[in-house]
């Protein structure tokens, strides 16, 4: 069973994650980091089971509606533009010798 403390932590950091398909350069990320992180703070200090639930599963909802249609991915990556672009040529059979 996960605890409380550990899936507030993976939901903090798949908020920034999201949060770096939106903005792709560091400069604009890091304010919307600064505010995540704040949200999260604001709510650090609520103990009772019952609301941390209802915490977690309203931030999971929210992260659902802020997904990007077309997540940004490294170029290199799988699903990049250049995953896989300059592959090796497969050896192919030798041609065909057609006497006349």
């Amino acid at each position: 069973m996960v605890t409380p403390r550990v899936s507030v932590l993976r939901l903090y950091r798949r908020a920034l994650k999201l949060s770096l398909d939106w903005a792709v350069h560091r400069y604009l990320w890091r304010g919307q980091a600064l505010y995540i992180r704040s949200l999260f703070e604001a709510n650090k200090h609520v103990a009772e089971p019952r609301q941390q639930r209802a915490l977690i599963k309203e931030t999971e909802e929210i992260l659902e509606r802020w997904k990007h249609p077309d997540p940004y991915r490294p170029p290199t990556a799988p699903g990049g533009s250049k995953y896989e672009r300059n592959l090796p040529v497969p050896d192919l059979p030798p041609p065909l010798k057609i006497d006349v």
